[in-house]
């Protein structure tokens, strides 16, 4: 266990409350839990305090400690453990394993009825290699009829715990009725796709970008993204961050800095989004996360960002963090409403543990928003129109707003419940995490 307190400080954790001999048995693991427990979690002082003996996994009684809430604060539905492997593959290495495929698993929560749809396929996937596309509908999975996934709000089946292992899907497509088979595998992530200049009806430059994963790997790209927008002399900036879990607040900072980062907006060096920790660790932790001016940056007085029920953390730390700079229009639906963070420990065992360690507000120290980010211009997906398309129901909006005419009347129209707002990072109190959806990762990371 020596490697563990040196993994553990290298992750900006402790690894002092390790005792001497520990080793990565049952009995170590829980005493470590609780340690790093009591001297990093943010609600480390009214989370219950269980008895480590009852809990037959150092996992169930992770999830034992985590608070139920008060006054302020909700209760925790956040934090989780993932593999060593599986955060390593994402933050280094940006690829994941998987199928690649998103459902349309929040708005059809408890409506059995509704068909299953594919929302979304990741670029370099199975699903996208095998030719499965947005609009698609899921009739059968390995067997099993869709609405039966949906009863049970359970798409596990969806996301496979290994590699090379197979999903039978039944598919009602344009084409017609068919069967598809895909074998899970690792693949390399794109974190930002789909850019593109535009005009819009009324004769305004715009460009449009989606930022999937708030990963290293989409600096470059983002980058590259603006420096086109700037060399066009585009006058409307569309950041879509619907799908984007989050990630780490470094990358976030570098995205939210191309629209209002240039010097005209004096914003380079301000900052972007501030970081407290528990009173134990507020004097060492506590940080800012600052604009930076970089060469492509547009100084826009204006941004447009499309979100949704699965825009989180990260990518809410991108609207939050703006908004005293610039004016905002979200277009789409609220966000997940998780202004939370962790600082992710490998325990040398195999685990990284990414318990809740901070709180982030933005310059102004406004934050705190568990209901999420209401939208500006509340519009429903349509999954039959290709993301980022000039159908896009979010991306009319955005082009509409942009010509002076405001949000468009027909947005008035029902759009996802906000009722179903951050089921995708929440989870029965005190069990593992239940993921509404496959391939959805949420996440803030204090890097």
């Amino acid at each position: 266990m020596a490697s563990v307190a040196v993994l553990l400080a290298g992750c900006g954790g402790g690894g002092d409350d390790l005792p001497p001999g520990a080793t990565c048995s049952l009995s170590d693991q829980k005493y470590w839990v609780g340690s790093y427990m009591d001297d990093w979690y943010f609600w480390y002082a009214t989370n219950p305090n269980p008895d480590p003996a009852a809990y037959s996994s150092e996992y169930d009684y992770f999830y034992a400690l985590l608070s139920t809430g008060d006054a302020t604060f909700p209760a925790d539905r956040w934090s989780y453990v993932t593999s060593t492997e599986d955060y390593n593959r994402f933050f280094g290495d940006g690829a994941t394993m998987g199928y690649g495929i998103g459902v349309n698993g929040l708005e059809v929560t408890g409506q059995p009825t509704l068909p299953l749809l594919v929302r979304y396929v990741e670029p370099g996937s199975p699903a996208a290699v095998a030719g499965l596309q947005r609009g698609d509908q899921i009739t059968t999975v390995n067997g099993q009829p869709a609405s039966t996934l949906i009863s049970a709000n359970n798409y596990d089946a969806l996301s496979p715990t290994a590699t090379n292992t197979a999903v039978t899907l039944g598919l009602h497509t344009t084409a017609g009725d068919t069967t598809l088979t895909l074998y899970s595998a690792v693949y390399n992530l794109q974190p930002v796709q789909g850019t593109s200049i535009v005009t819009t009806p009324g004769g305004r430059k715009m460009g449009y970008m989606m930022v999937k994963d708030m990963i290293t790997q989409a600096n470059s790209p983002m980058d590259t993204a603006f420096g086109q927008f700037r060399s066009a002399g585009v006058q409307d900036v569309v950041i879509d961050l619907r799908y984007n879990g989050g990630g780490l607040v470094s990358v976030a900072a570098n995205l939210a800095s191309y629209p209002a980062g240039a010097a005209a907006q004096t914003t380079s060096g301000q900052t972007f989004a501030n970081l407290y920790f528990n009173d134990k660790r507020a004097a060492s932790n506590n940080q800012s996360f600052k604009f930076t001016n970089w060469a492509n940056a547009l100084g826009l007085s204006r941004v447009y960002v499309l979100t949704g029920p699965r825009t989180c953390s990260a990518s809410e730390q991108v609207v939050n963090g703006l908004k005293p700079f610039v004016d905002v229009v979200t277009i789409g639906d609220a966000t997940c409403g998780k202004p939370v963070g962790f600082t992710a420990q490998d325990d040398g065992c195999g685990n990284v543990w990414s318990p809740v360690t901070f709180e982030s507000t933005n310059s102004l120290n406004q934050g705190r928003y568990f209901n999420g980010l209401a939208a500006t211009c509340p519009v429903a997906e349509d999954f039959s129109q290709p993301i980022g398309s000039s159908t896009d129901p979010l991306v009319v909006a955005a082009s509409q707003y942009a010509d002076g005419g405001g949000c468009p009347a027909a947005s008035a129209s029902p759009s996802p419940s906000n009722a179903r707002r951050g089921l995708l990072s929440q989870r029965p109190l005190n069990s593992k995490p239940l993921w509404h959806e496959p391939g959805e990762r949420g996440g803030m990371y204090a890097k």
